[in-house]
């Protein structure tokens, strides 16, 4: 069976200390294709971008040191490429030499992530019983600002928009945006890669898992038949779940076989997966999928719930990286750390737009998976 699998070089090395040691800086080892990838989508030179993803992999294992300094005080965290550092927020001034130590800046903040957190959560709650409005375009907890931020689509009004915004600032601080709607980037068949669900809806591998791959649940329900890029049977949908989530486990055999490898269409060398950190607010993240192939950009945001048309999903990441339809499923990643499968967002590769994935260790830990890793 053909596949379309080039020699990789490394994205980030890997850190083999301990937690305890998690503010050493490992060395960046990127691709030359990466490095552009990134010069053209994020305005960063050569230089910039090497020294970026050093410095975001490093934020990334310093992120669950610090939170743990700062214990109940904690306030959330971000990447802040101006300092080239992972900032995180404080409510107790006593805790910030022990977020300085442990590698972060400490910034001050007035709500803690946990109340915030569960203000977003208790939306989430009443928004199962009651749903949300389609103008609701989603919510999310932002630290930075101190409020659970509410989406709404431009020029939005109506009794059902002010009701759900009441209900929303019952629970704590809530501010409100204006943003385009998200939808689901699943397509119909248009030919090339990667997979087709009972033959006509065509969506893009995630990440290989021993047993299989992982995407996006939108794309095909339980027992939903699949297909490869080359019209040979790959297996079934062996868990998938939309909306609330947008996730799926497809179990594949007849001769297909898996690799720690994300396509890079010859943008980029492909890449190699060697784990899955969570890369902080503030990190770049490169995503490839088989309509518009390999794009990077930020992450925005953690945790936040998108109010699709069939329904609200939760626990999603926000990124300003483009994506258009047959790109669900698709992988982002940062360096050599798998962070999730794309679901859907706005917008599209020429104008630009938003695009949001569900983390992937939340799908592991789901269907009790393990990455395949170099």
């Amino acid at each position: 069976m053909r596949r379309r699998i080039a020699m990789a070089l490394g994205g980030a090395a890997v850190l083999t200390a301990s937690l305890a040691s998690a503010a050493l800086a490992p060395v960046a080892q990127a691709s030359p294709g990466l490095i552009a990838a990134m010069q053209r989508d994020l305005g960063l030179t050569a230089a910039q971008a090497e020294t970026r993803l050093t410095q975001e992999m490093t934020a990334a294992r310093v992120l669950p040191v610090a939170q743990q300094a700062a214990g109940a005080a904690f306030g959330g965290a971000w990447f802040d490429p101006a300092r080239g550092k992972l900032v995180v927020g404080v409510t107790d001034p006593a805790v910030a030499s022990a977020v300085r130590q442990a590698g972060a800046d400490p910034a001050s903040v007035a709500i803690s992530a946990a109340r915030l957190d569960a203000a977003k959560a208790e939306i989430d709650l009443s928004a199962k019983t009651r749903p949300a409005p389609t103008a609701v375009s989603g919510w999310r907890a932002d630290p930075r600002s101190g409020t659970v931020v509410v989406a709404v689509r431009p020029g939005a009004s109506g009794s059902d928009v002010d009701d759900f915004l009441a209900r929303a600032r019952k629970t704590g601080p809530v501010s409100v945006v204006t943003a385009p709607t998200a939808i689901p980037f699943a397509a119909g068949t248009v030919g090339g890669d990667p997979y087709y669900i009972n033959g006509n809806t065509r969506c893009s591998i995630g990440f290989s898992v021993h047993g299989g791959f992982v995407s996006a649940g939108h794309c095909g329900g339980f027992g939903s038949s699949v297909v490869g890029w080359d019209g040979s049977v790959m297996g079934n949908f062996a868990g998938s779940s939309f909306p609330g989530n947008d996730y799926a486990f497809i179990r594949i055999g007849n001769g297909w076989w898996t690799a720690p490898v994300v396509l890079g269409w010859g943008t980029v060398s492909d890449a190699l997966v060697r784990g899955s950190w969570v890369a902080p607010v503030g990190t770049s993240v490169c995503r490839s999928g088989s309509t518009t192939h390999w794009h990077c950009g930020t992450v925005l945001g953690h945790n936040e719930t998108v109010n699709y048309s069939q329904g609200a999903v939760h626990q999603m990441t926000r990124t300003n990286v483009c994506a258009e339809p047959g790109d669900s499923g698709g992988s982002f990643i940062t360096g050599d750390q798998a962070q999730g499968v794309t679901s859907g967002g706005w917008g599209n590769c020429r104008s630009g737009g938003e695009t949001w994935f569900q983390p992937v260790n939340e799908i592991l830990q789901t269907y009790g998976l393990s990455l395949v890793t170099a």
